[in-house]
């Protein structure tokens, strides 16, 4: 299959190129055109009309949540919204029969207060980066009776958090804290969260694209298994040679220490003990039943054991 892969030089756009390279002619477009391994050449984006015709666009670019809030709500909406409009306006008028978009569970919930989100729920997301990305859907789901109309397929990806080699997300933030021997003080706060393997998620987007069984529409993809901080932590020992060091504060005293060092401008304030405590878990049952399967490609468990092992691959 010809594909188009926007955001190409990105942590997802580098992990498919090399997954897929050897099965499909890959084309991408990013602000940057420095040759790929894998990339028959890569565009830029006032260069749309000139990439030669492909059977599937993914589109990955786009601005990630900035976790330090200091980004413009403007920025998320010119990037998220914007550019996915502009290149599915060019999907529309081009030949091209898929579009995958990737979205973010973050654009159904910022929290998720039932057993699990279903991509039934009714979208309530919080703050510009899951605001962009719902405004984004809105608007292929807009135009999607005009892409039936033309045998045009239009799938809205909503991945959880994504991990794998060359990730430098939060999961390698803990693993750079875990990794000094610093003990964890929330172990209190069993929370379970989904996590999304790169092997699953690119096996996912893969059937997408050469299947034509598969009805338009939103799905989400994550790992079967949800882990706990405390099972993260585990895992990220286990992959160090080290004894884990769990310590299980009471959640008062936390709660009461967080609002202390948000008054003080620290690190740990409330807002960020919700997020390192909450339980965020996230069905993948309907991705499995449009692609016939009874589980992911690999485990939550293995998927990170992967992961930790590239991490320590850069340190040595």
């Amino acid at each position: 299959m010809n594909i188009l892969i926007t955001g190409i030089n990105g942590f997802v756009g580098s992990n498919f190129t090399e997954k897929w390279k050897e099965h499909h002619i890959l084309y991408g477009l990013d602000i940057t055109q420095n040759p790929k391994d894998g990339m028959i050449a890569i565009y830029n984006w006032e260069q749309l009309t000139e990439i030669p015709e492909t059977d599937a666009i993914v589109h990955l670019a786009g601005k990630a949540q900035d976790t330090k809030n200091e980004s413009e709500a403007a920025e998320y909406f010119a990037v998220n919204t914007g550019l996915t409009q502009k290149i599915f306006d060019y999907f529309l008028e081009s030949s091209t029969q898929k579009f995958i978009f990737f979205s973010s569970v973050k654009a159904a919930a910022e929290s998720v207060h039932g057993e699990y989100l279903i991509e039934d729920a009714a979208p309530a997301p919080k703050g510009p980066y899951g605001e962009s990305k719902i405004k984004a859907e809105e608007y292929l789901l807009s135009k999607l009776s005009q892409a039936e109309k033309l045998q045009k397929k239009v799938y809205i990806v909503r991945p959880c958090m994504i991990h794998g080699p060359g990730n430098k997300g939060n999961l390698n933030l803990l693993y750079q804290v875990v990794s000094k021997g610093i003990p964890w003080p929330l172990g209190a706060f069993d929370n379970r969260r989904s996590f999304c393997s790169i092997d699953n998620i690119a096996f996912a987007v893969e059937q997408l694209i050469v299947r034509d069984d598969i009805p338009s529409g939103i799905y989400q993809v994550c790992d079967d298994e949800a882990l706990s901080t405390n099972e993260l932590i585990g895992l990220i020992n286990e992959s160090l040679g080290k004894k884990t060091l769990i310590w299980k504060l009471p959640k008062a005293f936390m709660t009461a220490a967080a609002g202390v060092c948000g008054a003080l401008h620290l690190p740990l304030d409330k807002e960020r003990l919700r997020k390192l405590t909450e339980n965020y878990v996230v069905s993948n049952r309907k991705i499995k039943s449009a692609l016939g399967i009874e589980k992911m490609p690999i485990s939550a468990r293995e998927g990170i054991r992967k992961t930790l092992e590239s991490f320590k691959k850069v340190e040595s």
